[in-house]
């Protein structure tokens, strides 16, 4: 999910039009985090870049972190999204499928970094609001199920926590993505690209709980 820019005047701010101050308000903040980090803005900056007075944004949010908290609900949304269209129920198989779920975890990263700041790196408790944590959880959720179908093939008494193996997976994950998926990634030499990287991690993770994959 992603806000369209309405009406930008001419310094490039979010234009404020009578009844989407909210969304001119997250616009405006998901530029200021893509550039400057969660914690580079303040309230009265997102004000100024919305095009609006400092005292709007108390019309519908209560301070800085419920902003942040909603940017980070949209953008577990979108996450959930663009994970589940990856997961395509386990087609063709589940571990082509886990893969194509890392890509799209490496691009998410990539290509919305003020909703991916918002969601793992402002700070904000997954319990802020029910509507942040129920979105978390259903992101969460199609991982999980990719583990369940991965791990399927082994013995009952060989089979590790479907949970556990989800949260390695999304550690991995999240770990590349952090340190080389992203605008102001380590800048240091790889010798593949980050969608490798993972897919080879994510293999030798699995080959070592016993499992035969094939790359």
């Amino acid at each position: 999910m992603s806000w369209s820019r309405h009406g930008a005047g001419h310094h490039g701010r979010a234009g404020y039009h009578h009844g989407n101050l909210r969304e001119a308000l997250i616009e405006a903040a998901l530029a200021l985090i893509a550039a400057n980090g969660p914690s580079g803005f303040t309230f009265a900056e997102a004000a100024r870049q919305a095009g609006v007075s400092p005292a709007a944004p108390y019309r519908h949010f209560r301070d800085r972190d419920e902003l942040l908290a909603d940017i980070a609900q949209l953008g577990f949304v979108s996450f959930e999204t663009e994970l589940s269209r990856a997961w395509a129920q386990g087609a063709p198989d589940a571990m082509s499928a886990l893969n194509a779920i890392g890509r799209a975890y490496l691009d998410f990263a990539r290509t919305q970094p003020g909703y991916y700041a918002a969601m793992f790196e402002a700070g904000i408790p997954l319990n802020a609001t029910p509507a942040l944590r129920d979105a978390s959880d259903r992101a969460f959720a199609i991982l999980r199920s990719a583990a369940e179908q991965v791990i399927a093939k082994l013995p009952d008494g060989k089979r590790p926590p479907a949970l556990m193996v989800a949260l390695h997976i999304w550690s991995l994950s999240h770990g590349i993505a952090s340190l080389f998926a992203r605008r102001n990634a380590v800048q240091r030499a790889l010798p593949m690209s980050p969608e490798d990287l993972l897919e080879a991690g994510v293999l030798v993770y699995l080959q070592g709980l016993g499992l035969e994959t094939k790359r």
